[in-house]
């Protein structure tokens, strides 16, 4: 045996790695031309979105080579970051066959209130100045029960009256978005911009984790990195998740089966309604900025990571690791359309371009699979 397959079997990983690229290899060649071709197509196919975003990071990093440097791979991570816990809510919506559109507006009226609860006690534009500045783990508590509460009211309605999910949170995106408006009214803020936010708020959220060559990632990286860790778990590890999964696959089959099928979907609305509240707790930090447009679209950004991902809309499938991919390479081509100076406007029809066609490939799997 040559020395190299001797190193390689002693490492089991890599042994395991390419005795499985060799038996796929053998494999193929056995294949028929015509089966062959038909293989590789499918293969082409079955990966389109992921071939596509590739390839074009490859094109933006030969373009702008500063693409690459470590600050702008710092900005990518954080952004995904940032975006992590909505999309992994979306998820759970999405593996149950449904979706939810009112995930960015419930991150926009969470980061409202979390901003106007946590101003510093001598900013001059305060929304209630005889109200003391509220403490960082009260205020994150209070906004991930509102957006648990926006995640029952979607859950109820869905489970309860078999409305489809789209419907439902078409309906509280609407309500949600009166409310922001009416929010931003109370006190003295007059519809104003939320800003003036107290230091603690700002360095608990945005403050320096570490520096990697001199450029700082903040801290909310590892709580979402935390996120990712606990809703694994909780996918993989709990009865709660299989439940999830069961129901997502066959509803009917999950009811015969024993599983309580309206807890199941409330709680999964639930979940991702904390998940949005989380996300606006970030999310106030990170813009120090909070308006009634705070939120607008971030679930077409989340639904489109999901997809490409791997998170079917046939229900019943779905990986944290693969949400995680699916944010990541998204904000990989944001950030790498912003260094090609795309016009901001063109954005909204890539994102666009890039649901229909993941879930056009999506839906291609399925009716094969079928």
């Amino acid at each position: 045996m040559p020395s190299d397959d001797k190193k390689l079997m002693n490492d089991g990983f890599f042994y395991r790695a390419l005795r499985g690229v060799r038996e796929g290899w053998s494999d193929f060649r056995a294949l028929t031309p015509r089966e062959r071709r038909k293989k590789l197509s499918t293969l082409l196919l079955d990966n389109a979105m992921l071939i596509i975003i590739l390839f074009s990071i490859i094109i933006i990093a030969i373009l702008r080579p500063h693409f690459l440097s470590v600050a702008s791979i710092v900005n990518i991570l954080s952004l995904t970051a940032a975006r992590l816990p909505l999309a992994i809510g979306i998820g759970g919506a999405i593996v149950l066959t449904g979706t939810d559109i009112s995930a960015g507006r419930a991150v926009g009226l969470t980061a409202c209130i979390a901003a106007s609860l946590l101003q510093s006690s001598s900013y001059l534009g305060k929304m209630f100045p005889n109200l003391a500045t509220l403490g960082v783990f009260p205020t994150l508590l209070i906004v991930i029960l509102v957006g648990a509460l926006i995640g029952l009211v979607n859950g109820f309605f869905v489970a309860k009256f078999k409305l489809h999910p789209f419907i439902v949170t078409l309906s509280t995106q609407l309500i949600i978005f009166g409310l922001i408006l009416l929010y931003l009214q109370i006190g003295n803020n007059g519809g104003q911009t939320l800003s003036g936010l107290d230091a603690s708020y700002l360095n608990f959220v945005s403050g320096p984790l570490f520096k990697i060559a001199g450029t700082p990632v903040p801290r909310y990286v590892l709580y979402s990195v935390i996120i990712c860790i606990v809703m694994w778990i909780v996918w993989n590890k709990t009865a709660f998740g299989k439940n999830m999964f069961a129901v997502g696959s066959n509803e009917e089959a999950a009811r015969v089966s024993g599983v309580n099928v309206f807890m199941t979907i409330v709680g999964v609305f639930m979940l991702a309604g904390a998940l949005y509240g989380v996300t606006g707790f970030i999310e106030g930090a990170r813009i120090a900025s909070i308006a009634s447009y705070t939120g607008q679209n971030y679930e077409s950004d989340a639904i489109a990571a999901c997809v490409i991902g791997g998170v079917s809309f046939v229900g019943g499938t779905g990986k944290i690791s693969g949400i995680v991919v699916g944010v990541l390479l998204l904000q990989i081509i944001f950030v790498g359309l912003n260094f090609l100076s795309v016009d901001q406007n063109l954005l909204y029809i890539i994102k666009g371009l890039i649901i229909l066609l993941a879930c056009a490939v999506d839906m291609r799997k399925y009716l094969r699979r079928r």
